[in-house]
Protein backbone atom coordinates (compact mmCIF):
# COMPACT_ATOMS: atom_id res chain seq x y z
CA UNK A 1 0.00 0.00 0.00
CA UNK A 2 1.62 3.16 -0.73
CA UNK A 3 0.14 6.95 1.16
CA UNK A 4 -1.64 9.22 -1.17
CA UNK A 5 0.73 11.71 -3.20
CA UNK A 6 1.26 14.61 0.19
CA UNK A 7 0.85 17.46 -2.67
CA UNK A 8 0.38 21.47 -1.38
CA UNK A 9 -2.06 23.48 -2.53
CA UNK A 10 -0.81 26.51 -4.99
CA UNK A 11 1.25 28.87 -3.01
CA UNK A 12 0.75 32.33 -1.44
CA UNK A 13 -0.57 35.39 -3.41
CA UNK A 14 1.88 37.88 -4.15
CA UNK A 15 3.08 40.35 -1.20
CA UNK A 16 1.71 36.92 1.23
CA UNK A 17 4.12 35.88 4.01
CA UNK A 18 6.07 32.85 2.28
CA UNK A 19 4.37 30.51 4.62
CA UNK A 20 1.46 31.60 6.68
CA UNK A 21 1.62 31.51 10.69
CA UNK A 22 -0.73 29.14 11.91
CA UNK A 23 -1.46 27.68 15.69
CA UNK A 24 -0.28 24.29 16.34
CA UNK A 25 -4.52 23.58 15.95
CA UNK A 26 -4.89 25.30 12.65
CA UNK A 27 -1.84 23.12 11.27
CA UNK A 28 -3.35 20.16 12.23
CA UNK A 29 -6.58 21.00 10.16
CA UNK A 30 -4.67 21.98 7.45
CA UNK A 31 -2.42 19.35 7.89
CA UNK A 32 -5.47 16.75 7.29
CA UNK A 33 -6.85 18.97 3.80
CA UNK A 34 -3.71 18.79 1.92
CA UNK A 35 -2.91 15.17 3.07
CA UNK A 36 -6.68 14.47 1.32
CA UNK A 37 -8.40 13.60 4.25
CA UNK A 38 -11.88 14.35 3.44
CA UNK A 39 -13.52 12.07 6.87
CA UNK A 40 -12.48 12.02 10.54
CA UNK A 41 -14.39 10.82 13.33
CA UNK A 42 -13.92 11.91 16.38
CA UNK A 43 -15.24 13.68 20.03
CA UNK A 44 -14.19 16.74 21.68
CA UNK A 45 -12.71 17.53 25.04
CA UNK A 46 -10.59 20.05 26.75
CA UNK A 47 -7.07 19.03 25.25
CA UNK A 48 -7.88 18.37 21.90
CA UNK A 49 -10.38 21.72 22.00
CA UNK A 50 -7.94 24.39 20.17
CA UNK A 51 -8.23 21.85 17.25
CA UNK A 52 -11.87 21.30 17.23
CA UNK A 53 -12.08 25.46 16.85
CA UNK A 54 -10.34 25.54 13.21
CA UNK A 55 -12.16 22.03 12.64
CA UNK A 56 -15.28 23.81 12.29
CA UNK A 57 -14.41 26.06 9.40
CA UNK A 58 -12.79 23.65 7.40
CA UNK A 59 -14.51 23.20 4.10
CA UNK A 60 -12.99 19.96 2.94
CA UNK A 61 -12.96 18.01 6.15
CA UNK A 62 -15.87 16.33 7.44
CA UNK A 63 -16.08 15.35 10.67
CA UNK A 64 -18.49 12.69 11.99
CA UNK A 65 -19.23 13.77 16.00
CA UNK A 66 -19.32 9.78 17.88
CA UNK A 67 -20.52 8.84 21.11
CA UNK A 68 -17.81 7.23 22.22
CA UNK A 69 -14.09 7.33 21.22
CA UNK A 70 -13.97 3.85 20.95
CA UNK A 71 -16.43 4.41 18.25
CA UNK A 72 -14.25 7.05 16.29
CA UNK A 73 -11.21 4.35 16.39
CA UNK A 74 -13.45 1.48 14.73
CA UNK A 75 -15.18 3.83 12.62
CA UNK A 76 -11.78 4.73 11.03
CA UNK A 77 -10.63 1.41 11.25
CA UNK A 78 -14.29 0.41 8.64
CA UNK A 79 -13.51 3.53 6.66
CA UNK A 80 -9.93 2.62 6.26
CA UNK A 81 -10.72 -1.46 5.34
CA UNK A 82 -13.17 -0.63 3.05
CA UNK A 83 -11.83 2.56 1.15
CA UNK A 84 -7.52 1.33 1.52
CA UNK A 85 -7.20 4.91 2.23
CA UNK A 86 -5.96 5.81 5.76
CA UNK A 87 -8.73 6.37 8.56
CA UNK A 88 -8.63 9.15 10.83
CA UNK A 89 -10.08 9.37 14.06
CA UNK A 90 -9.28 12.22 17.04
CA UNK A 91 -9.77 12.14 21.15
CA UNK A 92 -8.91 14.56 23.99
CA UNK A 93 -6.64 13.35 26.54
CA UNK A 94 -6.89 10.81 29.63
CA UNK A 95 -9.76 8.75 29.29
CA UNK A 96 -10.83 10.23 25.84
CA UNK A 97 -7.71 8.68 24.41
CA UNK A 98 -7.29 5.49 26.68
CA UNK A 99 -11.06 4.86 25.16
CA UNK A 100 -9.27 4.49 21.55
CA UNK A 101 -6.96 1.53 22.91
CA UNK A 102 -9.03 -0.77 22.03
CA UNK A 103 -9.23 -0.17 18.14
CA UNK A 104 -5.67 0.97 18.00
CA UNK A 105 -4.62 -2.48 19.45
CA UNK A 106 -7.62 -3.48 17.01
CA UNK A 107 -5.84 -1.83 13.89
CA UNK A 108 -2.92 -2.68 15.06
CA UNK A 109 -3.61 -6.89 14.83
CA UNK A 110 -5.37 -6.36 11.57
CA UNK A 111 -2.40 -3.98 10.49
CA UNK A 112 -5.16 -1.23 9.53
CA UNK A 113 -3.74 1.96 8.45
CA UNK A 114 -5.54 4.43 10.88
CA UNK A 115 -4.17 7.84 12.19
CA UNK A 116 -4.89 8.46 16.13
CA UNK A 117 -5.09 12.56 16.85
CA UNK A 118 -5.14 12.88 20.47
CA UNK A 119 -4.73 16.04 22.77
CA UNK A 120 -2.74 15.98 25.73
CA UNK A 121 -2.28 18.18 28.62
CA UNK A 122 0.22 21.38 28.94
CA UNK A 123 3.57 20.04 28.45
CA UNK A 124 4.83 21.76 31.70
CA UNK A 125 2.08 19.85 33.32
CA UNK A 126 3.06 16.39 31.89
CA UNK A 127 3.75 14.08 34.51
CA UNK A 128 2.35 15.72 37.60
CA UNK A 129 -0.76 13.50 37.29
CA UNK A 130 -2.87 16.67 36.29
CA UNK A 131 -6.32 16.32 35.16
CA UNK A 132 -7.21 14.05 32.21
CA UNK A 133 -3.60 12.84 31.71
CA UNK A 134 -2.56 9.81 30.71
CA UNK A 135 0.74 8.72 29.19
CA UNK A 136 -0.96 7.47 25.43
CA UNK A 137 2.27 7.52 23.89
CA UNK A 138 3.34 4.90 26.75
CA UNK A 139 0.21 3.18 27.00
CA UNK A 140 0.05 2.24 22.96
CA UNK A 141 3.94 1.72 22.54
CA UNK A 142 3.04 -1.82 22.32
CA UNK A 143 0.20 -1.42 19.85
CA UNK A 144 1.09 0.92 16.98
CA UNK A 145 3.48 1.18 14.42
CA UNK A 146 5.25 4.41 15.72
CA UNK A 147 3.91 7.35 17.89
CA UNK A 148 4.57 11.06 17.97
CA UNK A 149 4.88 13.29 20.84
CA UNK A 150 4.61 16.51 19.83
CA UNK A 151 5.19 19.77 22.15
CA UNK A 152 6.06 22.20 19.67
CA UNK A 153 3.59 24.03 17.01
CA UNK A 154 6.05 23.96 14.45
CA UNK A 155 6.39 20.30 14.47
CA UNK A 156 2.85 19.85 13.88
CA UNK A 157 2.67 19.51 9.97
CA UNK A 158 5.70 17.16 10.08
CA UNK A 159 4.68 14.70 12.75
CA UNK A 160 1.03 14.68 11.04
CA UNK A 161 2.43 14.15 7.20
CA UNK A 162 5.08 11.48 8.47
CA UNK A 163 2.22 9.42 10.67
CA UNK A 164 0.19 9.42 7.54
CA UNK A 165 3.02 8.25 5.18
CA UNK A 166 3.69 5.31 8.16
CA UNK A 167 -0.03 4.25 8.80
CA UNK A 168 -0.55 3.46 4.80
CA UNK A 169 3.05 2.17 4.16
CA UNK A 170 4.66 -1.33 3.95
CA UNK A 171 2.71 -3.17 6.58
CA UNK A 172 0.18 -0.73 7.53
CA UNK A 173 -1.24 -0.45 11.43
CA UNK A 174 -1.76 2.75 13.63
CA UNK A 175 0.16 5.78 14.40
CA UNK A 176 -0.58 7.82 17.18
CA UNK A 177 0.34 11.83 17.12
CA UNK A 178 -0.40 13.39 20.58
CA UNK A 179 -0.23 16.95 21.39
CA UNK A 180 0.47 18.84 24.28
CA UNK A 181 -2.27 21.61 24.43
CA UNK A 182 0.18 24.35 24.38
CA UNK A 183 1.83 23.20 20.98
CA UNK A 184 -2.02 23.55 19.57
CA UNK A 185 -2.46 27.14 21.19
CA UNK A 186 1.24 28.33 19.92
CA UNK A 187 2.07 29.59 16.54
CA UNK A 188 4.26 28.71 14.14
CA UNK A 189 5.06 29.39 10.52
CA UNK A 190 3.12 26.18 8.61
CA UNK A 191 5.87 24.62 5.86
CA UNK A 192 4.15 22.65 3.50
CA UNK A 193 5.14 20.19 2.33
CA UNK A 194 7.30 19.25 5.22
CA UNK A 195 10.44 17.14 5.19
CA UNK A 196 9.77 13.84 6.53
CA UNK A 197 13.27 12.42 7.60
CA UNK A 198 12.61 8.49 9.54
CA UNK A 199 15.58 7.08 9.64
CA UNK A 200 15.18 3.28 9.48
CA UNK A 201 12.18 3.39 8.17
CA UNK A 202 12.68 1.62 4.22
CA UNK A 203 10.03 -1.31 3.61
CA UNK A 204 10.92 -3.34 1.08
CA UNK A 205 8.74 -3.58 -1.62
CA UNK A 206 10.38 -5.58 -4.68
CA UNK A 207 11.96 -9.26 -3.60
CA UNK A 208 15.20 -10.53 -4.31
CA UNK A 209 14.74 -12.42 -7.46
CA UNK A 210 16.51 -15.42 -6.61
CA UNK A 211 14.13 -16.20 -3.42
CA UNK A 212 11.44 -15.48 -6.65
CA UNK A 213 13.36 -17.93 -8.74
CA UNK A 214 13.60 -20.71 -5.47
CA UNK A 215 10.14 -20.37 -4.48
CA UNK A 216 8.96 -21.04 -8.22
CA UNK A 217 11.01 -24.13 -8.81
CA UNK A 218 9.20 -25.42 -5.29
CA UNK A 219 5.98 -24.42 -7.19
CA UNK A 220 6.80 -26.11 -10.32
CA UNK A 221 8.23 -29.37 -8.51
CA UNK A 222 5.08 -29.59 -5.83
CA UNK A 223 2.54 -32.93 -6.21
CA UNK A 224 0.27 -31.09 -3.33
CA UNK A 225 0.67 -27.41 -3.60
CA UNK A 226 -1.40 -24.86 -2.12
CA UNK A 227 -2.08 -20.78 -2.00
CA UNK A 228 -1.88 -19.91 2.02
CA UNK A 229 -3.82 -16.33 1.77
CA UNK A 230 -4.28 -13.77 4.25
CA UNK A 231 -5.16 -10.40 4.98
CA UNK A 232 -2.19 -9.20 3.39
CA UNK A 233 -3.48 -9.66 -0.05
CA UNK A 234 -6.50 -7.17 0.76
CA UNK A 235 -3.74 -5.02 2.04
CA UNK A 236 -1.68 -4.53 -0.39
CA UNK A 237 -4.59 -4.76 -3.02
CA UNK A 238 -3.56 -7.69 -5.01
CA UNK A 239 -6.48 -9.82 -5.19
CA UNK A 240 -5.89 -9.47 -9.19
CA UNK A 241 -2.39 -10.51 -9.17
CA UNK A 242 -3.67 -13.54 -6.99
CA UNK A 243 -6.36 -14.16 -9.36
CA UNK A 244 -3.62 -14.55 -12.33
CA UNK A 245 -1.37 -16.39 -10.20
CA UNK A 246 -3.80 -18.81 -9.43
CA UNK A 247 -5.53 -19.54 -12.77
CA UNK A 248 -1.94 -19.50 -14.37
CA UNK A 249 -0.81 -22.33 -12.12
CA UNK A 250 -4.05 -24.02 -11.32
CA UNK A 251 -2.95 -24.56 -7.54
CA UNK A 252 -5.48 -24.57 -4.80
CA UNK A 253 -6.28 -21.60 -2.52
CA UNK A 254 -7.48 -21.28 1.17
CA UNK A 255 -8.43 -18.48 2.84
CA UNK A 256 -7.59 -16.61 6.40
CA UNK A 257 -10.73 -15.43 7.60
CA UNK A 258 -8.87 -11.99 7.42
CA UNK A 259 -8.99 -12.88 3.23
CA UNK A 260 -12.67 -13.59 3.09
CA UNK A 261 -13.20 -12.00 -0.77
CA UNK A 262 -9.38 -11.52 -1.98
CA UNK A 263 -10.31 -14.46 -3.68
CA UNK A 264 -13.73 -15.15 -5.05
CA UNK A 265 -16.15 -17.72 -3.44
CA UNK A 266 -17.34 -18.64 -6.33
CA UNK A 267 -14.28 -20.23 -7.93
CA UNK A 268 -13.90 -24.03 -7.68
CA UNK A 269 -10.28 -22.96 -7.04
CA UNK A 270 -10.89 -21.79 -3.80
CA UNK A 271 -11.23 -24.60 -1.12
CA UNK A 272 -12.71 -21.98 1.60
CA UNK A 273 -12.11 -20.68 5.07
CA UNK A 274 -9.35 -22.35 7.08
CA UNK A 275 -8.41 -22.27 10.72
CA UNK A 276 -10.58 -23.43 13.94
CA UNK A 277 -13.20 -22.79 12.15
CA UNK A 278 -12.52 -23.14 8.41
CA UNK A 279 -13.87 -26.23 5.85
CA UNK A 280 -13.00 -29.57 6.03
CA UNK A 281 -11.83 -29.19 3.22
CA UNK A 282 -9.34 -26.80 3.35
CA UNK A 283 -8.06 -27.55 7.01
CA UNK A 284 -6.96 -31.20 5.72
CA UNK A 285 -5.83 -29.68 2.46
CA UNK A 286 -2.99 -27.87 4.18
CA UNK A 287 -2.35 -31.15 6.57
CA UNK A 288 -1.83 -33.42 3.54
CA UNK A 289 0.16 -30.14 1.14
CA UNK A 290 3.58 -30.42 0.45
CA UNK A 291 3.88 -26.57 0.00
CA UNK A 292 3.04 -23.70 0.97
CA UNK A 293 2.95 -20.79 -0.22
CA UNK A 294 2.41 -18.18 2.49
CA UNK A 295 0.78 -14.69 1.26
CA UNK A 296 0.62 -11.49 3.78
CA UNK A 297 -0.37 -14.69 6.37
CA UNK A 298 1.18 -14.96 9.53
CA UNK A 299 0.85 -18.45 10.90
CA UNK A 300 -1.80 -17.46 13.65
CA UNK A 301 -2.74 -19.68 16.29
CA UNK A 302 -6.42 -20.43 15.29
CA UNK A 303 -5.10 -21.24 12.10
CA UNK A 304 -2.40 -23.63 12.59
CA UNK A 305 -3.93 -24.96 15.87
CA UNK A 306 -0.88 -27.47 16.98
CA UNK A 307 1.88 -24.77 15.42
CA UNK A 308 4.26 -28.04 15.52
CA UNK A 309 1.72 -30.29 13.63
CA UNK A 310 0.50 -27.82 11.05
CA UNK A 311 1.39 -29.23 7.83
CA UNK A 312 3.93 -31.40 8.61
CA UNK A 313 5.04 -32.56 5.42
CA UNK A 314 5.05 -29.03 3.72
CA UNK A 315 7.90 -26.79 2.59
CA UNK A 316 7.20 -23.28 3.39
CA UNK A 317 7.50 -20.02 0.89
CA UNK A 318 6.82 -17.32 3.21
CA UNK A 319 5.70 -14.29 1.78
CA UNK A 320 5.33 -10.88 3.62
CA UNK A 321 6.46 -7.28 3.63
CA UNK A 322 6.87 -7.48 7.58
CA UNK A 323 10.10 -9.27 7.79
CA UNK A 324 9.38 -9.99 11.34
CA UNK A 325 6.29 -12.16 10.79
CA UNK A 326 8.60 -14.94 8.80
CA UNK A 327 9.70 -17.28 10.66
CA UNK A 328 7.70 -16.36 13.67
CA UNK A 329 5.85 -19.43 14.33
CA UNK A 330 7.13 -21.99 11.15
CA UNK A 331 10.31 -21.87 9.00
CA UNK A 332 10.44 -20.46 6.17
CA UNK A 333 12.52 -22.57 3.42
CA UNK A 334 12.24 -19.54 1.26
CA UNK A 335 11.63 -16.12 3.00
CA UNK A 336 10.61 -13.42 0.95
CA UNK A 337 10.33 -9.54 1.84
CA UNK A 338 8.09 -7.38 -0.41
CA UNK A 339 4.87 -6.19 -1.21
CA UNK A 340 2.69 -8.80 -2.64
CA UNK A 341 1.20 -7.15 -5.72
CA UNK A 342 4.92 -7.16 -7.10
CA UNK A 343 5.69 -10.55 -5.89
CA UNK A 344 2.72 -12.55 -7.40
CA UNK A 345 3.56 -10.79 -10.49
CA UNK A 346 7.28 -12.00 -10.51
CA UNK A 347 6.42 -15.70 -9.10
CA UNK A 348 3.90 -15.73 -12.03
CA UNK A 349 6.64 -14.84 -14.54
CA UNK A 350 9.63 -17.41 -12.53
CA UNK A 351 7.01 -20.19 -13.02
CA UNK A 352 6.29 -19.60 -16.53
CA UNK A 353 10.15 -19.98 -16.74
CA UNK A 354 10.47 -23.05 -13.83
CA UNK A 355 7.83 -25.32 -15.79
CA UNK A 356 9.81 -24.44 -19.37
CA UNK A 357 6.02 -24.99 -21.51
CA UNK A 358 5.14 -28.16 -19.59
CA UNK A 359 2.18 -28.16 -17.20
CA UNK A 360 3.06 -29.96 -13.83
CA UNK A 361 0.13 -33.09 -12.94
CA UNK A 362 -1.54 -32.27 -9.86
CA UNK A 363 -4.36 -34.57 -10.83
CA UNK A 364 -4.35 -36.81 -7.86
CA UNK A 365 -4.03 -34.22 -5.76
CA UNK A 366 -7.16 -32.65 -7.51
CA UNK A 367 -8.90 -35.95 -7.51
CA UNK A 368 -8.43 -35.76 -3.08
CA UNK A 369 -9.93 -32.30 -2.87
CA UNK A 370 -12.99 -32.91 -4.92
CA UNK A 371 -13.47 -36.40 -3.17
CA UNK A 372 -13.28 -34.57 0.77
CA UNK A 373 -15.44 -31.50 -1.34
CA UNK A 374 -18.19 -34.06 -1.62
CA UNK A 375 -17.62 -35.60 1.64
CA UNK A 376 -17.64 -32.81 3.71
CA UNK A 377 -19.69 -29.85 2.25
CA UNK A 378 -20.02 -27.00 4.23
CA UNK A 379 -23.15 -26.83 6.12
CA UNK A 380 -25.38 -27.23 9.23
CA UNK A 381 -28.21 -28.70 10.99
CA UNK A 382 -31.94 -27.54 11.77
CA UNK A 383 -32.34 -26.43 15.16
CA UNK A 384 -34.84 -28.38 17.55
CA UNK A 385 -36.13 -25.91 19.69
CA UNK A 386 -38.04 -24.01 16.91
CA UNK A 387 -36.39 -20.98 16.83
CA UNK A 388 -34.30 -19.65 14.02
CA UNK A 389 -31.29 -20.71 12.76
CA UNK A 390 -28.68 -18.14 12.46
CA UNK A 391 -27.28 -20.05 9.95
CA UNK A 392 -29.77 -19.31 7.68
CA UNK A 393 -30.68 -15.61 8.68
CA UNK A 394 -26.93 -14.70 8.20
CA UNK A 395 -26.92 -16.81 4.79
CA UNK A 396 -30.39 -15.12 3.18
CA UNK A 397 -29.14 -11.47 4.07
CA UNK A 398 -26.28 -12.18 1.54
CA UNK A 399 -28.17 -13.81 -1.06
CA UNK A 400 -30.68 -11.10 -0.73
CA UNK A 401 -27.96 -8.12 -0.57
CA UNK A 402 -25.77 -10.03 -3.18
CA UNK A 403 -21.69 -9.32 -3.31
CA UNK A 404 -21.30 -5.86 -4.06
CA UNK A 405 -22.46 -4.70 -0.72
CA UNK A 406 -19.98 -4.51 2.59
CA UNK A 407 -20.70 -6.65 5.71
CA UNK A 408 -18.91 -6.00 8.80
CA UNK A 409 -19.12 -8.45 12.09
CA UNK A 410 -17.84 -8.61 15.27
CA UNK A 411 -16.68 -11.53 17.33
CA UNK A 412 -17.75 -14.90 18.00
CA UNK A 413 -20.36 -17.00 16.23
CA UNK A 414 -21.83 -14.80 14.28
CA UNK A 415 -18.70 -13.85 12.52
CA UNK A 416 -17.85 -17.16 11.59
CA UNK A 417 -21.08 -18.03 10.28
CA UNK A 418 -20.85 -14.36 8.16
CA UNK A 419 -17.39 -15.70 7.41
CA UNK A 420 -18.89 -18.86 6.20
CA UNK A 421 -22.30 -18.54 4.53
CA UNK A 422 -22.05 -15.19 2.67
CA UNK A 423 -20.04 -15.21 -0.63
CA UNK A 424 -17.64 -13.28 -0.89
CA UNK A 425 -16.79 -12.20 -4.77
CA UNK A 426 -14.47 -8.91 -3.61
CA UNK A 427 -11.96 -7.69 -1.42
CA UNK A 428 -13.01 -5.28 1.13
CA UNK A 429 -16.70 -6.25 1.01
CA UNK A 430 -15.84 -7.97 4.74
CA UNK A 431 -14.83 -6.54 7.34
CA UNK A 432 -14.02 -8.09 11.07
CA UNK A 433 -11.96 -7.94 14.29
CA UNK A 434 -9.92 -10.79 13.52
CA UNK A 435 -6.78 -10.81 15.65
CA UNK A 436 -8.02 -8.94 18.65
CA UNK A 437 -11.75 -10.24 18.76
CA UNK A 438 -13.37 -7.16 19.60
CA UNK A 439 -16.58 -6.62 20.61
CA UNK A 440 -18.30 -4.00 20.01
CA UNK A 441 -16.11 -3.52 16.59
CA UNK A 442 -19.62 -4.34 14.32
CA UNK A 443 -21.54 -1.12 13.81
CA UNK A 444 -19.00 1.87 14.33
CA UNK A 445 -16.85 0.09 11.63
CA UNK A 446 -20.09 -0.21 9.50
CA UNK A 447 -20.73 3.20 10.32
CA UNK A 448 -16.97 4.13 9.07
CA UNK A 449 -17.39 2.34 5.75
CA UNK A 450 -20.42 3.67 4.61
CA UNK A 451 -19.01 6.97 4.76
CA UNK A 452 -16.44 5.52 3.00
CA UNK A 453 -18.66 3.93 0.37
CA UNK A 454 -22.12 5.80 0.83
CA UNK A 455 -23.28 4.22 -2.42
CA UNK A 456 -22.56 0.53 -1.23
CA UNK A 457 -25.50 -1.45 1.44
CA UNK A 458 -23.54 -2.36 4.40
CA UNK A 459 -24.30 -4.38 7.09
CA UNK A 460 -23.12 -4.47 10.50
CA UNK A 461 -24.05 -8.58 11.28
CA UNK A 462 -23.48 -8.35 15.21
CA UNK A 463 -24.34 -10.43 17.92
CA UNK A 464 -26.32 -9.74 20.88
CA UNK A 465 -23.60 -9.42 23.15
CA UNK A 466 -21.71 -7.60 21.18
CA UNK A 467 -24.42 -5.00 20.00
CA UNK A 468 -24.72 -3.94 23.90
CA UNK A 469 -21.21 -2.73 23.28
CA UNK A 470 -21.31 0.40 20.84
CA UNK A 471 -24.88 0.28 19.67
CA UNK A 472 -24.63 4.28 20.92
CA UNK A 473 -22.93 5.04 17.43
CA UNK A 474 -26.52 4.12 15.99
CA UNK A 475 -27.58 8.01 17.13
CA UNK A 476 -24.48 9.34 15.08
CA UNK A 477 -25.49 7.03 12.16
CA UNK A 478 -29.13 8.49 12.43
CA UNK A 479 -27.84 12.20 12.78
CA UNK A 480 -25.12 12.10 9.88
CA UNK A 481 -27.87 10.43 7.52
CA UNK A 482 -25.39 6.97 7.77
CA UNK A 483 -28.41 4.40 7.09
CA UNK A 484 -26.74 1.49 7.63
CA UNK A 485 -28.25 -2.05 8.78
CA UNK A 486 -27.52 -3.82 11.20
CA UNK A 487 -28.68 -7.59 11.98
CA UNK A 488 -28.62 -8.53 15.60
CA UNK A 489 -27.86 -12.08 15.64
CA UNK A 490 -29.76 -12.73 19.47
CA UNK A 491 -29.25 -16.47 20.48
CA UNK A 492 -29.85 -14.54 24.24
CA UNK A 493 -26.01 -15.19 25.41
CA UNK A 494 -22.41 -14.77 24.93
CA UNK A 495 -22.73 -17.17 21.94
CA UNK A 496 -19.11 -18.31 21.47
CA UNK A 497 -18.61 -18.72 25.53
CA UNK A 498 -21.92 -20.60 25.68
CA UNK A 499 -20.79 -22.83 22.84
CA UNK A 500 -16.93 -23.73 24.55
CA UNK A 501 -19.16 -24.19 28.24
CA UNK A 502 -21.29 -26.60 26.27
CA UNK A 503 -18.11 -28.71 24.88
CA UNK A 504 -15.74 -28.03 27.24
CA UNK A 505 -16.96 -27.37 30.73
CA UNK A 506 -20.02 -29.47 30.98
CA UNK A 507 -22.89 -27.52 29.72
CA UNK A 508 -22.17 -24.98 32.67
CA UNK A 509 -22.93 -21.60 31.73
CA UNK A 510 -21.53 -19.35 33.82
CA UNK A 511 -22.67 -15.74 33.19
CA UNK A 512 -23.40 -16.21 29.59
CA UNK A 513 -26.69 -15.84 29.30
CA UNK A 514 -27.87 -12.05 28.71
CA UNK A 515 -31.42 -12.16 29.22
CA UNK A 516 -32.11 -10.22 25.74
CA UNK A 517 -33.85 -13.34 23.59
CA UNK A 518 -36.34 -15.89 23.59
CA UNK A 519 -38.41 -16.62 26.56
CA UNK A 520 -36.25 -14.03 28.60
CA UNK A 521 -37.22 -10.08 30.01
CA UNK A 522 -35.74 -8.62 27.35
CA UNK A 523 -33.56 -6.05 28.45
CA UNK A 524 -33.07 -4.13 26.97
CA UNK A 525 -35.48 -4.68 24.05
CA UNK A 526 -33.51 -4.12 20.59
CA UNK A 527 -36.52 -3.10 18.95
CA UNK A 528 -37.19 -0.41 21.24
CA UNK A 529 -33.47 0.19 21.50
CA UNK A 530 -33.21 0.94 17.75
CA UNK A 531 -36.72 2.96 17.57
CA UNK A 532 -34.85 5.17 20.25
CA UNK A 533 -32.23 5.97 18.23
CA UNK A 534 -34.15 6.56 15.50
CA UNK A 535 -34.12 3.42 13.74
CA UNK A 536 -36.23 1.54 11.73
CA UNK A 537 -36.76 -1.55 13.79
CA UNK A 538 -37.87 -5.08 13.07
CA UNK A 539 -38.29 -7.90 15.50
CA UNK A 540 -38.00 -11.71 13.49
CA UNK A 541 -38.95 -14.80 15.45
CA UNK A 542 -40.03 -16.88 12.42
CA UNK A 543 -38.88 -18.32 9.23
CA UNK A 544 -41.68 -17.01 7.16
CA UNK A 545 -40.34 -13.04 8.13
CA UNK A 546 -37.01 -13.50 7.21
CA UNK A 547 -36.78 -12.25 3.78
CA UNK A 548 -39.75 -9.65 4.14
CA UNK A 549 -37.48 -8.29 6.92
CA UNK A 550 -34.17 -8.13 4.73
CA UNK A 551 -35.96 -6.88 2.01
CA UNK A 552 -37.95 -4.08 3.82
CA UNK A 553 -34.01 -3.59 5.37
CA UNK A 554 -32.65 -3.17 2.05
CA UNK A 555 -35.61 -0.91 0.91
CA UNK A 556 -35.08 1.63 3.97
CA UNK A 557 -32.03 4.08 2.84
CA UNK A 558 -33.60 7.15 4.69
CA UNK A 559 -32.56 6.05 8.32
CA UNK A 560 -30.25 3.29 10.12
CA UNK A 561 -32.46 -0.41 10.04
CA UNK A 562 -32.12 -2.29 13.30
CA UNK A 563 -33.41 -5.83 12.88
CA UNK A 564 -33.61 -8.13 16.01
CA UNK A 565 -33.34 -11.90 14.73
CA UNK A 566 -34.35 -14.18 17.39
CA UNK A 567 -32.10 -17.37 16.66
CA UNK A 568 -31.65 -20.47 18.53
CA UNK A 569 -28.81 -20.77 21.49
CA UNK A 570 -28.17 -24.23 21.10
CA UNK A 571 -26.79 -23.41 17.53
CA UNK A 572 -23.04 -24.12 17.19
CA UNK A 573 -20.42 -23.10 14.55
CA UNK A 574 -18.98 -26.56 13.22
CA UNK A 575 -16.42 -27.55 11.77
CA UNK A 576 -14.44 -27.13 14.56
CA UNK A 577 -10.54 -27.90 15.38
CA UNK A 578 -10.55 -28.05 19.47
CA UNK A 579 -7.49 -25.06 20.43
CA UNK A 580 -3.87 -26.71 20.83
CA UNK A 581 -4.35 -29.91 19.16
CA UNK A 582 -3.46 -30.43 15.53
CA UNK A 583 -5.90 -29.66 12.92
CA UNK A 584 -6.05 -33.42 11.96
CA UNK A 585 -8.79 -33.57 14.87
CA UNK A 586 -11.21 -31.53 12.99
CA UNK A 587 -15.04 -32.06 14.28
CA UNK A 588 -17.97 -31.45 11.05
CA UNK A 589 -20.23 -31.92 13.76
CA UNK A 590 -20.37 -32.60 17.54
CA UNK A 591 -18.47 -35.88 17.95
CA UNK A 592 -18.48 -36.72 14.56
CA UNK A 593 -15.11 -36.07 12.75
CA UNK A 594 -13.52 -37.54 9.26
CA UNK A 595 -12.12 -40.92 9.59
CA UNK A 596 -8.25 -41.68 8.80
CA UNK A 597 -6.70 -44.43 7.39
CA UNK A 598 -3.74 -44.12 10.03
CA UNK A 599 -3.94 -42.68 13.94
CA UNK A 600 -3.33 -38.94 13.75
Amino acid sequence: MTAEPMTARPGPAPGAPAHPILTGAEAVVRSLELLGVTDVFGLPGGAILPVYDPLMDSKTLRHVLVRHEQGAGHAAEGYASASGKVGVCIATSGPGATNLVTAIADAYMDSVPLLAITGQVYSTLMGTDAFQEADIVGITMPITKHSFLVKRAEDVPGAIAAAYEIAGTGRPGPVLVDITKDAQQAEAPFIWPPKIDLPGYRPVTKAHGKQIQAAAQLLAEAKKPVLYVGGGVIRSGASAELLALAEHTGVPVVTTLMACGAFPDSLPQLLGMLGMHGTVLSVLALQEADLLISLGARFDDRVTGKASLFAPHAKVVHVDIDPAEIGKIRAADVPIVGDLRDVLVDLGVGYSSAIDGGTPDTTEWWSYLDGLRDEFPLGYAPTTDGLLSPQMVIQRIGELTGPEAVYAAGVGQHQMWAAQFIKYERPNAWLNSGGAGTMGYAVPAAMGAKVAQPERVVWAIDGDGCFQMTNQELATCTLNNIPIKVAVINNSSLGMVRQWQTLFYNSRYSNTNLETGHGTVHIPDFVKLGEAYGCLSIRVEREDEIDAAIELALATNDRPVVIDFVVSADSMVWPMVPQGVSNNYIQYAKEHAPSFDEEV
